[in-house]
């Protein structure tokens, strides 16, 4: 026992002997709450709703909405409703998979399957002709689309893509998340602390197989940045970053503007944003949010959807 770090052996005394939760029906994950999207996919995935677009329609942008671990759609419905009024483009929310359904689901996905939602959308929608598909993600989905680029996902795009990256996360802020190999067998799972609301959208138990497979996706992905790789020439990327973000340490941004260089061996964009969120386009549930929390996502709202035309 002298051996085992104290943080490992405060971590085993505060598990108990239970490795499966006990989870409400008021809780994503237990098996009465899903994300509405699996219900009603054409209000969600253009795919479903429009998968066959006139010529007119093919051309106009498209915006696919990605979240993070462990959230769900519900993390750009803020984004959906501020572009409510906007006919000029069409949003496209993906649901991870595993995300949004029980927590079995969850706990045997991997993070190939949560990627493999997003290009299963996108090819769905270059496959129904349309030509102008862009990207807004979040946290972890930053993550699994960095990945995709880096492994010539784009490289045959005929239309430029735009891909947004709102706090990705390619270091977590909390470094426990390192010791998730050792003792993540041995917990069985983690329970988070949700704001109001929050536990019918997140999963407020997390399964130590989920945090393995977040863990390992973060390496790879920062191997892919250390080792360097460039943009295809079809392809504009920006990372919005908060200056003090409590889950992606600031770093990541750091990594990734020293990994990416765009096609033609220039710097990618990248704006710091003054907020001390995670996620900072996510405002809804969130407590204090402030009239400048409202500015900053706005503000990248707007320029977002300025930039895809």
């Amino acid at each position: 026992m002298k051996n085992i770090p104290v943080t490992i052996i405060l971590l085993l005394l505060l598990s108990g002997c239970s490795k499966s939760p006990e989870i409400g029906k008021d809780y994503l994950g237990g098996g009465t709450i899903f994300d509405p999207s699996t219900y009603n996919p054409k209000a969600y995935l253009l795919s479903a709703s429009n998968p066959n677009p006139s010529i007119l329609e093919a051309l106009k942008p498209v915006i696919i909405a990605c979240h993070g671990y462990p959230a769900s759609t519900f993390k750009w419905d803020e984004f959906k409703n501020w572009s409510a009024g906007r006919p000029e483009y069409n949003i496209s929310q993906v649901l991870l998979a595993g995300h949004g359904t029980t927590y079995e689901e969850f706990k045997k996905s991997t993070w190939r399957n949560w990627q493999a939602s997003i290009m299963q959308e996108y090819t769905k929608l270059v496959s129904a002709g349309y030509k102008n598909i862009n990207f807004a993600a979040s946290s972890t989905s930053c993550t699994l689309l960095l990945d995709m680029i880096h492994n010539g996902f784009f490289d045959k795009a005929t239309t430029t893509v735009h891909i947004f990256l709102i706090d990705p996360i390619i270091v977590p802020s909390n470094k426990s998340l390192a010791l998730v190999g050792i003792v993540g067998p041995m917990l069985g799972y983690t329970e988070s602390t949700d704001a109001a609301g929050e536990e019918k959208v997140y999963y407020h138990f997390r399964p130590q197989e989920t945090l393995q497979q977040l863990q390992a996706v973060l390496n790879v992905v920062r191997k892919e940045l250390e080792d360097g790789f460039q943009l295809p020439a079809k392809l504009y990327l920006k990372v919005y970053k908060s200056k003090k973000d409590p889950t992606a340490d600031p770093v990541s941004a750091v990594l990734i503007y020293k990994g990416i260089k765009t096609s033609t061996q220039q710097p990618i964009d990248l704006e710091l944003i003054n907020v001390e969120l995670h996620v900072f386009t996510r405002l809804s549930l969130v407590p204090n949010v402030t009239a400048t929390d409202r500015q900053n996502q706005t503000y990248a709202f707007t320029d977002i959807t300025t930039r895809i035309f």
